[in-house]
């Protein structure tokens, strides 16, 4: 076995699809101290610059006096703390501009959440849908879950599927933001197939929550979209910059997943402080310095884009157009993209290269990410980098 897998490992280093990992000695921030070095970066999903923000780190100390640092079982042991429920209250609160009477659960991770609310909504008799570029928890919920399995990647396929389908319950899964592409999936036209088939619409709204909608309240409500047909599944340590995740859906989805839901029941709550943290951090994103801070990532947005489309023409890179933080520069081939990286990590600048499998074979890139607390002129920084 030992054998196998090292030849597989070399064949990787090969292809020029090995891993490696960095050691971050500094808070997450544009300016960040990697593997020993100070560096200016781009590759952090801390959208809005709240992952070191003095009321959310304040409040984690705050609740690490109050509650310890773990919270010694599961949610439904003795793990579920006073902050945990007031978290689920809040959020349920901000759901409800989608789904009415919205409730919700907390979650360790985005990755749990995901598994948890796709294998316990897709059980037996039920048929998947599933968009083509889901993130590869929602792909491992689905291989977790018993029912059906439907592959889309366009609207009029999923609609040709739905018709086709004789199962008794259904359920379309999509991330709302792609986390490679940046681009928001056809969220409208996909509750429209869910109204019509009267099936479930699971939607994660990873790179959404916080950034897009009134008051941050996520890419469903940018839309105006409302339905007790929708499942949201969203992540905290992302624009929120903690960690933990939620799902939030109509009151008997959530009981059906507290219920049945594997990887809530057995596994042990996050600790109660980050609890405690993230509602200071949801204060701020629904408030006025949520509004600040998204307004000046869509200023970095344009500047970016304005910036880099000339050399993207003359150097025969693919910028797709991206309205959120997420911001792709495809390069197209493996070394290509590593090389980019590199010479810009030459000049201080960290940008990660995005290989297969992650994308699509042909299409690696540097996925650039913007932070609210990026400057004009760190965005000027990484585009002379880049045109040079």
């Amino acid at each position: 076995m030992i054998e196998f897998l090292a030849q597989q490992l070399r064949e990787r280093e090969a292809q020029v699809l090995t891993r490696r990992r960095r050691e971050a000695s500094t808070p997450t921030a544009p300016m960040q101290t990697i593997d020993g070095r100070t560096m200016l970066a781009f590759c952090s999903n801390d959208y809005l610059g709240l992952a070191n923000h003095p009321r959310v780190v304040a409040a984690l100390q705050e609740g690490a006096r109050r509650y310890g640092a773990g919270s010694g079982a599961s949610h439904l042991i003795s793990g579920h703390s006073q902050a945990h429920e007031q978290l689920e209250q809040r959020l349920a609160s901000m759901a409800q501009t989608v789904i009415p009477d919205a409730r919700c659960l907390s979650f360790c991770t985005g990755y749990m959440a995901n598994l948890a609310a796709v294998s316990a909504l897709g059980g037996d008799g039920t048929a998947i849908f599933s968009e083509r570029l889901n993130h590869a928890s929602l792909i491992d919920g689905v291989r977790l879950a018993r029912g059906e399995r439907r592959v889309f990647g366009a609207v009029d396929e999923l609609r040709a599927q739905l018709a086709a389908s004789g199962a008794a319950r259904k359920l379309i899964v999509s991330d709302a933001v792609f986390s490679m592409d940046g681009h928001l999936a056809p969220l409208a036209e996909l509750l429209q197939l869910a109204e019509q088939h009267d099936a479930l619409l699971l939607v994660d709204d990873a790179h959404g929550f916080g950034v897009l909608g009134p008051r941050g309240h996520g890419s469903l409500a940018q839309l105006g979209l409302r339905s007790e047909r929708i499942v949201l599944v969203g992540t905290l340590g992302k624009a929120a910059g903690v960690g933990g995740a939620f799902v939030a859906a109509h009151p008997v989805v959530i009981d059906w997943l507290l219920q049945t839901a594997r990887p809530y029941i057995f596994t042990t709550a996050s600790p109660p402080a980050l609890a405690h943290a993230l509602l200071s951090s949801l204060e701020l994103i629904e408030g006025e310095e949520g509004e600040r801070r998204r307004a000046q990532l869509e200023l970095l947005q344009t500047q970016l884009q304005d910036g880099l489309a000339p050399a993207a023409a003359a150097r025969g890179w693919t910028l797709p157009r991206s309205d959120t933080p997420i911001q792709p520069l495809i390069a197209g081939d493996n070394a290509a993209a590593l090389a980019l990286a590199a010479r810009l990590e030459d000049q201080g600048i960290r940008v990660p290269a995005i290989r297969p499998p992650t994308v699509p074979a042909g299409t690696a890139r540097l996925r650039i990410t913007l932070c609210a607390a990026h400057s004009a002129e760190q965005v000027e920084r990484l585009l002379q980098a880049l045109l040079r």
